[in-house]
């Protein structure tokens, strides 16, 4: 029997959530991201709604080229904990139908329902029976795509928005695929579009034709999932794994900046506020990941991985530090700075490890820190080091995944 699977995502969520919380904005292009600061805002787009996308507006666009097409657009400050609070609720509704529900952000996720149809009805039924919850109990809409396979449920979620539904049967899933232009192929991006496009692969059936061992040596393991993707072959399940994969921050600076002092500071600022986060959600990390933005938006990643869980915030500092210093910017500014902490241990009471014997002094300062800012604020008490930067303005981009 093939799997039911129904990809769900939520209609412009956040801007959604904005329109509802404020009436006055309905019908009018609302941004949600940084502040533009009349088009010389420095951060991005993190979402809009319909009325805003009619001016070319997308998410991940910087807020400067947002306001450039639309300056009379509503621009939101994203509200992460309202954000977050609505989401619960929505992943209540789909846990009511299934214990199979993977996350894959606040506001979409993969369901497995084949086991739920004696209860539940149809796939359609169960999927209007999801949608029609939604809009009753949170006023917004979603839309959902049913599929035999995640990769065809993502897409199909995608073809009919806002409050699509689209049904692929498990007999239609390569006539479905093959004429979908080949920038909806999951995990394609603009320059592996390119390099697909300069080969005469315009569509995911172009791509299917060809033989296994040409995308193979052409692109390695991606070409592989790339060409069985393309045949309609995705045999991944839905994981049910709510647990945090990694907790990251970042920060955009106002102006591209090239003093090594502020750049320090900076990824200081953001280790300290990065480690409370962990100690917060009582996760430790055995991975930290630096992310560098130079001005002219090239990005790079440098990791560095340990053999015990850590949440010390010296040691995010410094390993960070050590990342940025082994970095080569060959004379260029930085636009934006974040770490990221992987590889994280869930589990709460584990034995005292290598990093929490060794820098017992340092683990006894990062408490009382802590119990000084949740209870007064995170500028009340800081290290010596960081005064004068103030919590709110650096590393404020919490990137749960």
């Amino acid at each position: 029997m093939s799997r039911i699977i129904l990809h769900i995502d939520m209609d412009a969520f956040f801007a959604a959530i904005e329109e509802l919380d404020h009436p006055e904005y309905r019908g009018k292009p609302v941004v949600v991201g940084a502040d533009p600061k009349g088009g010389k805002g420095r951060g991005v787009v993190s979402t809009c709604n319909y009325e805003a996308r009619k001016y070319g507006i997308h998410s991940a666009m910087p807020i400067s080229q947002a306001y450039q097409r639309c300056p009379f657009a509503i621009f939101a400050y994203p509200r992460g904990s309202r954000y977050w609070e609505i989401s619960q609720k929505m992943f209540a509704i789909l846990n009511e139908f299934t214990p199979k529900v993977e996350p894959i952000s606040v506001d979409e996720a993969f369901m497995d329902i084949t086991g739920c149809l004696r209860l539940f009805g149809s796939p359609e039924e169960i999927a209007q029976k999801i949608k029609q919850r939604i809009k009753d109990e949170l006023n917004l809409t979603a839309s959902i795509g049913i599929a035999p396979i995640k990769f065809v449920a993502k897409i199909a979620s995608d073809l009919r928005k806002p409050d699509g539904l689209v049904i692929v049967e498990p007999g239609q899933v390569t006539e479905f695929l093959h004429p979908l232009p080949i920038s909806k192929m999951w995990g394609v991006g603009k320059k592996t579009e390119v390099q697909l496009k300069a080969m005469g692969i315009q569509t995911i059936g172009d791509l299917a034709k060809l033989s296994q061992d040409a995308v193979i040596k052409k692109f390695g393991k991606s070409g592989l999932h790339f060409w069985t993707l393309a045949n309609g072959i995705d045999e991944r399940e839905v994981e049910s794994d709510h647990s945090v994969k990694s907790v990251s921050l970042e920060n955009t600076y106002d102006e591209d900046v090239s003093d090594e002092k502020i750049i320090e500071q900076t990824i200081s600022a953001i280790a300290d506020n990065l480690s409370r986060i962990l100690r917060k959600k009582q996760v430790k990390g055995k991975t930290v990941t630096l992310k560098i933005r130079l001005h002219d938006f090239s990005t790079f990643t440098r990791s560095h991985s340990f053999g015990s869980y850590f949440d010390s915030s010296q040691l995010i500092s410094a390993t960070a530090l050590n990342l940025y210093h082994d970095f080569q910017k060959h004379g260029k500014k930085v636009r934006l700075l974040g770490i990221a902490v992987s590889n994280l241990n869930t589990q709460c009471n584990e034995q005292l490890g290598f990093f929490d014997a060794e820098n017992k002094q340092d683990r006894q300062i990062d408490q009382v820190i802590d119990l000084v800012q949740n209870k007064f604020g995170p500028d009340l008490i800081k290290k010596a080091s960081l005064l004068g930067i103030h919590s709110r303005r650096v590393g404020n981009n919490d990137e749960e995944a």
